[in-house]
């Protein structure tokens, strides 16, 4: 009778096991995975671990690799890429996976995608442990990803702070845990948005999101001269457009939400969000909103294609919208 499958687990989950399945497009979070199979099996004695690349094996790698000649302890082996597997491989995982190896832990990374599909379900009905590294791309999901970081730390830090760190990192999530870990290793007690700005000030201050809140705060010589030293300084101008953009959405669902007993989280808002957004909202009524977003709209057309001046368009959008607002 087949094994059970049991319900993928998430990445810091991980654990050893004859054969471990880490599933899932986020590249740091399926190292992290394999940095925890590894420390739990290295907290046995000392092992010897191999890598193996699935889109480039060679017949019979994996068999050598987990062979226990090869090892004096409990050894480790790591196979990557079987997102992009060969068929050499594919047969000798099948095989393996028959009659895996109870003294030896391979671990198998897959990003994603059809390729490998019967292996895949070969494995998760034989009950393999699945553990899965989902892509953090979103606003949200990045922000909560920062939370996270200082929270398994220890480290306290307000929604203020963490908005900040995400807004001048971006979206590159190895570089936004290298940030994190600088915070918690240089910065002692709670890591507020002084900290931040003492260490990424000059990210922080020429983001899009600091542009949209100057704007949409009436602040119209802040905005505009971040503006400038964004375009200056290389940035695009088309994420630029686009934090102003997703702004002006925000004030929109917020006080649209007045009065209705509306669940703002259902609407992807969160308290840090609606909080900032009633306070930016005294300045701002239907007419205004509805003026700046078909000038936002204008500026997102003629940046993606619509003028051969985008940088112009995107400040005469800005100043508008400061000028609303002021």
């Amino acid at each position: 009778m087949a094994a059970r499958q049991a319900p993928p687990a998430t990445w810091h989950r991980a654990a050893p096991a004859p054969l471990v399945l880490i599933s899932g497009p986020e590249r740091l979070l399926a190292s992290r995975a394999v940095e925890r199979v590894g420390a739990a099996v290295r907290g046995s004695g000392d092992i010897e671990i191999s890598r193996l690349d699935a889109s480039a094996y060679a017949r019979g790698a994996l068999t050598a690799a987990t062979s226990p000649s090869l090892f004096a302890d409990p050894g480790l082996v790591v196979v990557e890429a079987l997102e992009a597997m060969n068929d050499d491989f594919l047969q000798d995982a099948l095989a393996y996976a028959e009659r895996p190896d109870p003294d030896c832990v391979v671990v198998l990374l897959h990003a994603g995608g059809t390729r490998g599909k019967r292996l895949l379900d070969t494995l998760r009905k034989a009950g393999t442990p699945e553990y899965t590294c989902p892509a953090i791309k979103r606003d949200a999901e990045l922000v909560d990803f920062a939370a996270a970081e200082l929270d398994r730390a220890g480290r306290s830090a307000p929604a203020r702070a963490v908005r900040a760190l995400v807004d001048a990192i971006g979206e590159d999530v190895a570089e936004l845990a290298a940030a994190c870990a600088q915070l918690i290793s240089d910065v002692d007690g709670t890591i507020d948005e002084a900290a931040v700005t003492r260490y990424y000030g000059t990210r922080v201050n020429a983001t899009g999101f600091a542009v949209a809140d100057a704007a949409i705060a009436g602040r119209t010589g802040e905005a505009i001269a971040l503006v400038r030293h964004a375009l200056s300084t290389g940035t695009d101008p088309v994420p630029l457009i686009a934090a102003l953009a997703s702004k002006l959405r925000t004030l929109i669902k917020v006080g649209g939400a007045r009065g209705r007993g509306m669940d703002l989280r259902s609407l992807g808002i969160q308290p840090w969000q609606e909080e900032r957004a009633r306070r930016d909202l005294r300045k701002w009524d239907a007419d205004s909103l509805a003026a700046a977003v078909q000038a936002v709209a204008r500026a997102d057309s003629e940046i993606k294609g619509a003028s051969r001046a985008p940088g112009f368009a995107l400040e005469r959008a800005v100043r508008t919208v400061a000028e609303l607002a002021a």
